[in-house]
């Protein structure tokens, strides 16, 4: 699929996550799982993502508190990542999965405050290197 949004999904989505993870998700995609890869890369990334009306870091932020009313810990993991190359803060993040706590549950919480650190401890060995 190269529609127009799949190529500024594909960029967003690149610039969020990062070009080697998206890259090796497409690539990974079988005839199975292509179609998936094809429909979040155009319409999450391409169609909502590049909307105008919310900056990314507002974007990444409502993510991680929608991620974690889920319980969906990879996904959390993800987006943790790119909310930190969308400029959220430790402090930004932590006050909303602290939000995410009294709205979604403790456990829920208390898991992608879990990842978070595990994530935070990863950023910050390869930024000593």
């Amino acid at each position: 699929m190269t529609s127009e949004l799949f190529e500024k999904g594909l960029q967003v989505r690149r610039e969020v996550l990062g070009a080697e993870y998206v890259d090796a998700s497409i690539s990974h995609a079988d005839d199975f799982s292509r179609p998936l890869q094809e429909l979040v890369t155009e319409y999450c990334w391409g169609a909502v993502w590049a909307r105008p009306g919310l900056d990314r870091k507002t974007r990444s932020l409502l993510n991680l508190a929608m991620l974690t009313a889920l319980n969906r810990p990879h996904e959390v993991k993800l987006h943790l990542k790119g909310a930190l190359n969308n400029g959220c803060s430790k402090n930004d993040i932590m006050e909303v999965l602290l939000q995410t706590a009294i709205y979604c549950g403790v456990p829920a919480a208390m898991d992608s405050f879990r990842v978070a650190k595990e994530i935070f401890e990863e950023v910050e060995s390869k930024q000593e290197r």
